[in-house]
Parts: structure tokens; C-alpha cells; sequence
């Protein structure tokens, strides 16, 4: 079963992350309070998972991931894909492409993690996010219209 482990928010940009124990993702926003949220984006909300973390030897919320799974191959995922987690309903939108920030984290991470930083989502159904919420990886829009 897939879940999630760790929830983040970012009080402003390039600020530490927060973690919280549940958080409000607001539909097609993002989580209220992060500084990352885009109105009507596609970068509302960054999944990463906890695997991935662990092989480049990461903590949890230092590539500044909003939400971090355990049991899901968050980089495997197709945009256009859709997510339930606890009431909330995501959309996969875009790879996240590892930026300077990362590089910063350790010399050559930047490089390494190309594919792996993660997937940027859309709010489609807002609601609250806890840590432990299962994650239910629902039909993509082209699966669904068959």
C-alpha cells in the first residue's frame, strides 16, 4: 500500500521547509501556506518518494517535496495521471527537473537526479492531506477515455 510518509510546505521561497502533520491542499492553488502554490499552474504540488530519497542517501523534504510517499514510484508515474490521496485528488502535470538548488545540496546531485527529482501535480480536488493518508493511483485521462 502506497502512503504518505512525510508532508512540506515552504513558508517562503528558498525558506526551510515546514513539515506538518496534515496540510489543506486548495484546488488548483496548491497546499495553503506554501509559497510554491501557483494559481491555476502546473507546479502546485511536488511528490517525491521516500525510495528515491534514500538511494541519493536525502532526507525527507530537502529537495523541497510537499509530499513524500512510501510504496510508490512517484518518477514511474505519467503525466495526465491522477492520484487520490485521503479526500484529495491530484493530477500529475510535469517532471520536476533538478535545478541549482540541488546542486547546491551536493556537487553532481543535479546531474544525477535528472528524472528522479519527482512529479509536479494539479489540485483537481482540494481537501486535507495527513501523513498516512493511502495513496490510490487512479486511470489517466487516455486509459479512462477507452
Amino acid at each position: 500500500m502506497a502512503k504518505v510518509m512525510h508532508l512540506f510546505r515552504a513558508p517562503q521561497k528558498r525558506a526551510p521547509m515546514e513539515e506538518l502533520e496534515e496540510a489543506v491542499a486548495v484546488e488548483d492553488v496548491g497546499l495553503e501556506g506554501c509559497a510554491h502554490a501557483r494559481p491555476k499552474g502546473k507546479r502546485q504540488v511536488l511528490l517525491m518518494d521516500q525510495e528515491t530519497l534514500e538511494s541519493f542517501g536525502l532526507r525527507p523534504g530537502l529537495v523541497r517535496e510537499n509530499v513524500t510517499t512510501e510504496g510508490l514510484d512517484v518518477n514511474g508515474l505519467a503525466v495526465g495521471q491522477r492520484l487520490r490521496i485521503g479526500e484529495v485528488e491530484l493530477q500529475v502535470s510535469l517532471v520536476c527537473d533538478p535545478c541549482e538548488q540541488i546542486e547546491a545540496l551536493r556537487p553532481g546531485l543535479q546531474e544525477a537526479m535528472q528524472g528522479k527529482r519527482g512529479m509536479l501535480c494539479k489540485v483537481l480536488r482540494g481537501g486535507v492531506l495527513r501523513q498516512g493518508d493511502e495513496i490510490e493511483v487512479l486511470e489517466t485521462a487516455e486509459v479512462a477515455a477507452m
